[in-house]
């Protein structure tokens, strides 16, 4: 009753769902990656459909490293040169990947130059593929869905980034939800057109989804799995060719997608993925003259690729989110444990983490900054809920502390001082849970705001305090900040929502007492302030596929 076997049409592979857990959930993760450790060499005896996977993430290691390859032309191919990457948590030379220099780009060149403005497909030429792509996505989410790949991935994710397990998991869910949703229909149900009638008889307006041809997905580390997986497909789905380069450290977790993809019916023409430093890859876009470039990262990199693209570009590249906890106080209990998720879960290297926390002087009453401080000083590596910060290294993030503390009033919170007893690389940041609270007042000073309104990405967010009469000072500081991508409003007070809401801008914003900034499902939209999306309570769409409209990225 606990298994069945299916066969998966067209590619004779047999497949197993079975309908619990391998392991309780109350089990230890030494526990669960034994389990996985035993699962995936079943897998690779032959035992289950997993003849794809090329890295064992359970046993990958200075003695035993994975190794990485580009995809290019249909090809699996190495470079001429190669890096060891080094293990987030110990500092072990445990991944091997290929380095592409210059003199190796004119395939990958060719792959963006050689494929048609009218795309690989579109709604008037080989529409058999908008079936094909949605066949993919049934099987691939079918595959997700086996407890044994849905752990590979997740222990993956977990071995190139360190974060918690339940954190990697989420992605792993999440991008097996979006397969299904375009399963089926789906895919060329995004390709819909419109008609309109004209001014004459045998006049009409007809307009179309039309793709760009040759163009890149650029994604960042930190979410390995679910932002390339989404917009690469997303593209795909479109007729667009994508060259797909992700931050080399956590490259490996896509390489397996999309190998999991192929063995699910993906011709492997229809994209390339390129292993190299950013250079490299701006070589490639500029010599092939890519038609448009969807990054996400870091706001230095977008101005760069902006500029040198002439333009070409769709970006998400940075977000200052704030969250403004209203006058009214409602389960206090679970607005803290929010705080927390949002500001430290993955140790804040979220574009969506809460950057800044305003608090009512009633929520401040109610004790909801000792309660967040509380479940910050909680968090450790041993559970992960605190781990490697890839971009900030300790000096770095004590240095912005202690330019915060000269503020006047300024104070640390909780935190403040670099993790001790790990092996972490000295590359990468190992900093406690911290928060810097900073006065109202002094913050909203020309010589202090800025340095206020500075991300950093790691477990690090400003708390400030106000009352009704100062609620127009914070309504100004939302103003002048530059990045909008998420906000949260937590009140019941339709009054106060409307005010805010009707004053402020962003990307995605949360309203209810439940308003968080972090945490979108696939089916929420998520991105930049200028095509925005409200979402009443704590509720939005997620991350809007890199479609073209006869020209126009939607």
């Amino acid at each position: 009753e606990n298994t069945k076997d299916n066969q998966i049409c067209g590619f004779g592979v047999m497949w197993r769902r079975i309908s619990a857990l391998p392991y309780p959930r109350a089990l230890t993760r030494a526990s669960q990656a034994q389990n996985g450790r035993r699962a995936f060499a079943r897998m690779m005896s032959g035992k289950s459909s997993f003849e794809w996977a090329t890295v064992d993430p359970f046993t990958m290691s200075e003695s035993s490293p994975a190794k990485g390859q580009n995809l290019v032309k249909g090809e699996w191919r190495d470079a001429k040169e190669t890096l060891f990457l080094k293990d987030p948590l110990n500092g072990d030379s445990f991944l091997e990947i290929p380095d592409v220099q210059v003199d190796e780009i004119p395939d990958f060149v060719a792959g963006l130059t050689s494929t048609p403005k009218s795309g690989l497909h579109n709604p008037l030429r080989n529409v058999e593929r908008y079936v094909m792509l949605g066949e993919v996505c049934e099987r691939a989410a079918q595959l997700l869905g086996q407890p044994e790949i849905e752990e590979y991935f997740t222990k993956l994710i977990q071995r190139v980034v360190g974060k918690s397990w339940g954190q990697c998991k989420g992605e792993v869910v999440v991008v097996r939800k979006w397969l299904s949703s375009f399963a089926g229909d789906n895919v060329r149900n995004l390709s819909r057109s419109f008609g309109l009638p004209g001014d004459h008889f045998g006049q009409e307006t007809r307009g179309y989804r039309w793709p760009f041809g040759g163009v890149c997905v650029i994604t960042p580390f930190n979410f390995p799995l679910e932002i390339p997986c989404i917009q690469a497909l997303s593209a795909l789905f479109m007729g667009n060719r994508p060259l797909v380069k992700i931050d080399e450290k956590v490259q490996i977790v896509f390489e397996q997608m999309i190998r999991l993809l192929l063995h699910c019916g993906l011709p492997k023409e229809d994209l390339d993925m390129l292993w190299s430093k950013g250079p490299v890859c701006m070589e490639v876009l500029k010599q092939a003259d890519c038609r448009m470039t969807l990054f996400t990262g870091s706001q230095p990199v977008a101005e760069l690729l902006t500029k040198e693209l002439r333009g070409k570009v769709k970006l998400e590249d940075a977000g200052f989110d704030w969250k403004i906890l209203g006058p009214d106080v409602h389960d206090i209990d679970y607005v803290a444990w929010q705080c927390d998720q949002d500001a430290y879960a993955y140790s804040g290297q979220k574009c969506s983490a809460q950057s800044i926390l305003f608090v009512h002087e009633n929520w401040k009453k109610a004790g909801i900054v000792e309660k967040i401080s509380e479940k910050a000083c909680a968090r450790n590596l041993e559970e992960m809920t605190l781990g490697p910060v890839i971009t900030w290294t300790n000096d770095r993030i004590k240095s912005h502390i202690d330019a915060l503390l000269a503020i006047p009033g300024a104070e640390v919170v909780c935190g403040g001082k670099p993790l001790e007893g790990h092996t972490i690389p000295s590359c990468y940041g190992a900093f406690e849970a911290t928060a810097v609270f900073v006065p109202l007042a002094e913050m909203m000073k020309p010589e202090n705001y800025k340095l206020a309104t500075t991300e950093l990405f790691g477990p690090f967010q400003v708390i400030t305090e106000y009352n009704d009469s100062s609620l127009d000072q914070v309504l100004e500081a939302c103003e002048r900040m530059e990045s909008h991508l998420t906000a949260a409003i937590v009140s019941q007070d339709i009054n106060f929502q409307q005010k805010v809401l009707g004053n402020t801008v962003n990307g995605t914003t949360y309203a209810g007492v439940r308003a968080r900034t972090t945490g979108a499902p696939q089916n929420h939209w998520f991105g930049p302030a200028g095509a925005c999306c409200l979402s009443l309570p704590c509720i939005k769409p997620r991350r809007q596929p890199p479609l073209s409209y006869r020209g126009e990225m939607c």
